[in-house]
């Protein structure tokens, strides 16, 4: 993918239902050769950073009556889910040490200084114009063609329902408790989107057998905080998805039994395709 290609896939239905879009902002695969040159990592420890094969799944969602928005820039290069002021000074050269959030402090801000099991990407920083042109011609077009779409969702059908797709490590929860979810829900405590809506969502995920936990330990980042206005009808539902459901986490290849998987996700995505968060009348559901 060269700097002048769209970071994204943007599919539409023949006909849009009811405003809803699945989104997987860090399911990108393309890795270009400027990025490959500078980075020290071969590409299949690039890869580890990627929520892999969700863009494959949301893509029945076209067929089904909602838009699919999908990224081609991996995640490794720039991070569509963090705000462009998440900027990690050990990553980017002559950026401020100003407070930074844990996501940041963790190598895992906008300009990612790690991939999976904190393996470091770069062996020297960046310099500050680099972060700038990979923002400019990464970040900006996604978040553009997103607000675009929510902003279209509410004109024309009163509400805009994101479900921002992702997947997790199967190691991610096993600090957890008693029996382990399949799936986390985050909606930022309430904040992001309507019980109406994140009810749905769960409905949806447990009618195919599934365990879903609520907004631990992911309970939402930038795309949800950014997004998420119940208050205004636009509603934001963060999904993450146990990696080892459908997929070797070792060799990146999907499970033999993918296929099986896929047509389970299809139906969540069918039963929340015509989803409407608001009530007669123009309401919105209480919390």
């Amino acid at each position: 993918m060269s700097r002048t290609e769209l970071p994204y896939v943007l599919t539409r239905p023949e006909s849009w239902l009811s405003g809803v879009i699945f989104a997987s902002p860090h399911s990108g695969c393309d890795y270009p050769d400027w990025f490959l040159r500078e980075t020290r990592l071969p590409v299949p420890l690039l890869r580890s950073s990627e929520d892999a094969f969700v863009d494959q799944l949301i893509a029945p969602a076209v067929m089904h009556g909602a838009v699919t928005l999908g990224a081609r820039v991996p995640r490794c290069i720039v991070d569509l889910n963090r705000g462009v002021d998440e900027i990690d000074p050990l990553v980017v050269r002559g950026v401020p040490r100003h407070p930074l959030n844990q996501r940041t402090l963790a190598g895992l801000g906008v300009i990612p200084r790690v991939v999976s099991h904190g393996r470091v990407i770069h062996d020297r920083q960046i310099d500050r114009a680099e972060a700038e042109r990979r923002i400019d011609s990464f970040w900006r077009p996604y978040h553009q063609a997103l607000s675009g779409l929510i902003a279209e969702a509410r004109a024309r059908f009163g509400q805009a329902i994101l479900i921002d797709m992702h997947s997790m490590p199967h190691d991610a929860l096993t600090h957890l408790q008693g029996i382990r979810p399949d799936m986390v829900l985050g909606n930022r405590h309430g904040l992001s989107s309507a019980a109406r809506v994140s009810d749905a969502v769960c409905a949806s995920v447990e009618a195919e057998g599934w365990r879903i936990r609520r907004n631990s330990p992911f309970s939402g980042a930038y795309i949800c905080a950014a997004y998420g206005r119940p208050a205004q009808n636009v509603h934001v539902v963060q999904l993450e998805i146990d990696r080892s459901l459908y997929m070797d986490e070792a060799t990146l290849t999907p499970r033999p039994d993918f296929d099986v998987f896929a047509a389970r996700i299809e139906r969540v995505i069918q039963r929340l395709a015509g989803l409407s968060g608001v009530q007669a009348g123009g309401r919105i559901a209480a919390e």
